[in-house]
């Protein structure tokens, strides 16, 4: 039972991980996982990390297939172009 609940778990973790990669000065851009049960809570959780004044969202994209649309990804994913304040 416990190695079941270990995997779980590792499963649960991959799926809540951001990426962020600077366009600018105070612009990012932040992917989210592939991940569709988890919603925008990891982005907003890095967004918030990397801007801790504040950030607006200028541009967010929602599609199949990974951050290049080249995989066979089941899975939503988000891509968002925030600027810190």
């Amino acid at each position: 039972m416990r190695p079941l609940s270990l995997i779980a778990l590792l499963l649960l973790a991959a799926c809540t991980q951001s990426a962020a990669s600077r366009v600018d000065e105070r612009t990012f851009r932040i992917e989210g996982p592939p991940c569709t049960s988890c919603g925008a809570a990891p982005d907003r959780r890095l967004a918030a990390k990397v801007c801790p004044s504040g950030y607006y969202i200028l541009d967010s994209q929602t599609h199949k297939g990974g951050p290049d649309r080249a995989t066979d990804e089941p899975n939503d994913m988000t891509v968002w172009m925030i600027r810190c304040i």
